[in-house]
């Protein structure tokens, strides 16, 4: 996702109440937004409505989003806010509370420390972004989705090498970015 290409959707849907516009940018930051819910949130269908409302929510101020500086820390800060804001939602609802207990942060954390949390996984969500397509998708499938090498390789239609190569790669760059003093 970069700043450019955001900028541009945002720009054709505000001007022209491009619906394509808005598509493409579905298409361009779903994912993101997903790794972002479901962080919070541990639940696909909860993430999924989460990102769903959130892109309501875009179009529905598509007037005013370009005069944001920082789109990706507002984004990011959006859905993490629509994430709390379900969690809190459903701890309200007494019936739900075993479900989400385990979700919600230990009493024994401080707020730095899930502050130091949130702070890095927003970190790993922007180093993700930056990654080669590929190296993305391969580092995406064997470290979140958990597929064997096997999987993956027959899913790309490429090499179990390719694959081992693909994940080598995404985690010394994910390491770079996310850790460059070490």
């Amino acid at each position: 996702m970069t700043e450019q290409e955001v900028r541009k959707y945002l720009r054709q849907m505000r001007d022209d109440d491009s619906q394509l516009a808005l598509k493409k940018f579905y298409d361009l930051c779903y994912d993101r937004f997903y790794r972002i819910a479901w962080y919070y949130l541990h639940a696909d269908e909860a993430a999924q409505e989460v990102v769903l409302d959130v892109f309501f929510r875009i179009w529905q101020r598509r007037g005013s989003l370009q005069e944001i500086a920082n789109l990706e820390d507002y984004f990011f800060i959006t859905v993490r806010n629509a994430a709390l804001a379900r969690l809190e939602q459903e701890n309200r609802q007494p019936e739900k509370t075993d479900l989400t207990a385990d979700i919600l942060p230990d009493a024994d954390d401080s707020p730095e420390e899930i502050m130091i949390g949130e702070e890095l996984f927003a970190r790993y969500v922007k180093a993700l972004d930056r990654l080669p397509p590929r190296c993305r998708e391969v580092f995406i499938r064997i470290r979140e989705d958990r597929q064997s090498y096997a999987e993956v390789a027959a899913a790309l239609n490429i090499s179990v090498h390719t694959v081992d190569a693909q994940l080598q790669k995404a985690v010394a760059r994910l390491r770079a970015m996310l850790f460059p003093d070490e």
